[in-house]
């Protein structure tokens, strides 16, 4: 049984995942701004209040777990709007930079004692990250901050390797959620079984890959 903590949980892809872990027997540390209904009736250990563009929270937050070691950290809370080059809101930009490239860093870094060797770290990133698969443009600020994250992943596994611990940068595919969708679209339990496949595969000998949820590694 592992203990495993996950930012942005109270709904989506989050929520599916502590559903999945809590399905088989897991501990699920379930780290949100602010509960749902779903998340509470799960049984999972709560930790509401924490805000991953904060210092002062996620600071918190490392500290409210005391003496907890932490297995597997997943790193997914996010957020998503579409810029446009005619509509630019660089306020919403800064916004998502802070959240979906600094939140995981920020996270990783306040809770590394928490972290052993044998431990597991894992940022839900996008191949809307990925400059060679950049084929349509615009959501720059999404994009933009996947692209951050995916550096600060490869930094991480990097560093982190001496310790024991491997890195994975991991796309979900298209998911029907409060954040997305579209033709193709799986749903959020189908697309977390997958995560959870690939996040059990994770070794010293694979990390730093960017990968997507079906198995397949993405261009940078």
């Amino acid at each position: 049984m592992a203990t495993v903590l996950i930012t942005g949980a109270n709904r989506g892809i989050g929520l599916a995942l502590a559903r999945a872990y809590v399905a088989r027997g897991d501990t699920v540390l379930a780290a949100c701004r602010v509960t749902s209904k779903a998340l509470t009736d799960l049984g999972a250990k709560v930790y509401e209040g924490v805000e991953v563009g904060d210092d002062a929270s996620v600071d918190r937050l490392a500290t409210s777990l005391g003496n907890t070691q932490v297995d597997v950290l997943i790193n997914n809370a996010g957020i998503h709007s579409n810029e446009t080059l005619d509509d630019l809101s660089f306020d919403r930009i800064r916004k998502q930079m802070e959240v979906n490239a600094y939140g995981p860093l920020r996270v990783t870094r306040a809770l590394l004692p928490h972290l052993h060797e044998g431990s597991k770290v894992v940022i839900v990133t996008s191949r809307s990250g990925s400059i060679g698969d950049n084929g349509s443009g615009r959501t720059y600020g999404y994009r933009m901050s996947k692209a951050a994250v995916n550096m600060a992943g490869v930094n991480l596994a990097l560093d982190l390797k001496p310790r024991g611990i491997p890195v994975l940068l991991l796309h979900p595919g298209m998911v029907k959620t409060d954040m997305g969708g579209g033709p193709g679209s799986v749903e959020a339990k189908e697309a977390a079984a997958r995560m959870v496949a690939r996040i059990d595969e994770m070794s010293l000998d694979n990390t730093g890959t960017f990968r997507h949820a079906e198995g397949y590694a993405l261009p940078w």
